[in-house]
């Protein structure tokens, strides 16, 4: 499935080696003025180009530059809806296709290489196709877009990079990519997610709980391993008589209290010093734009009913 969502939906296509990635996005109302340098500046974190903290080059050399294809109009120079489905795509610019010629017989360990061709017969091993972090460029264009309709609506969404390895303090997160770096590894890390102003009462009790939509929307990024709200898995050590925080989301609906979660992302599985070539040091590190994207596209989902 390459579609999200159910009133305002996104398809998501194109592989990481492939000569662009993109996307649809349906259900946006017209007249709807779209902040283009904010999209640009969610492209930028999710490449690395922004802060401080390590990627690899080749991510820092991706060149985003959207091409819009239908849905939009510049009017006084300002990129307005139409209230048609807003169709773009980003031209991959930096794909070495021959750093991967050694991996053309090789499945990686942690990688999706054997499951996709057992699934499919056949695999890109460019980059890992589909399942390259190049896919979630388009994600990222389009939950800003969904995050520019949620403020219209006072609802705000902000991800941060909370953990590197077993390491918390942040200010010990740039040694510990340093290290990964000239190891030529990588290592895992935890985002956490913080979402204010959703009003009481989104959500649904059963099958349609909040919690897990955006479990579902989360976890559907490449490398995303684990997903908890609110205090998650340390409920398990509460007692009944003890307050513990909700995450902003009892029986499956939202109380009208900040929502909290965090989702775990896996070490890459490409790494230098047993494939060569370039790779990420932390998944997570650029994941921060995605895991806010996913969310807003959960949310503006769910707002437009």
């Amino acid at each position: 499935m390459n579609t999200f969502g159910r009133h305002i939906r996104f398809t998501d296509f194109g592989e990481s080696h492939g000569p662009a990635v993109g996307g649809v996005l349906d259900g946006i109302p017209s007249q709807v003025i779209i902040d283009t340098d904010a999209i640009r500046h969610d492209l930028d974190r999710r490449a690395g180009r922004t802060g401080d903290l390590i990627v690899s080059d080749r991510a820092k050399n991706e060149h985003d530059d959207i091409e819009w294809l239908s849905g939009v109009i510049y009017d006084h120079r300002q990129l307005v809806s139409l209230g048609s489905p807003i169709a773009f795509i980003i031209r991959n610019t930096d794909a070495r296709s021959e750093d991967y010629e050694n991996l053309k017989d090789t499945y990686r360990q942690g990688h999706a290489d054997l499951a996709y061709e057992i699934k499919y017969g056949i695999r890109d091993y460019r980059g890992g196709g589909r399942a390259s972090a190049r896919e979630t460029a388009a994600r990222v264009v389009a939950g800003s877009i969904a995050k520019q309709l949620l403020a219209q609506k006072g609802i705000h969404i902000e991800a941060q990079l909370c953990q590197v390895g077993d390491v918390t303090d942040p200010q010990q997160f740039l040694s510990v990519l340093r290290q990964m770096q000239q190891e030529g590894d990588s290592v895992g890390g935890v985002i956490q997610c913080r979402i204010n102003g959703v009003p009481a009462g989104i959500g649904e009790p059963i099958f349609d709980k909040l919690q897990a939509q955006l479990a579902y929307a989360v976890m559907s990024i490449n490398g995303c391993k684990g997903f908890e709200y609110g205090e998650g898995f340390a409920t398990a050590l509460r007692h009944g008589s003890e307050r513990y925080d909700s995450g902003g989301i009892v029986g499956g609906i939202a109380d009208g209290h900040t929502i909290t979660f965090r989702c775990a992302f896996k070490p890459t599985a490409t790494i230098a010093k047993l494939y060569g070539g370039r790779h990420d040091v932390c998944i997570a590190v650029r994941a921060v734009p995605v895991v806010e994207a996913m969310t807003a596209l959960t949310l503006a989902d769910l707002m437009s009913t």
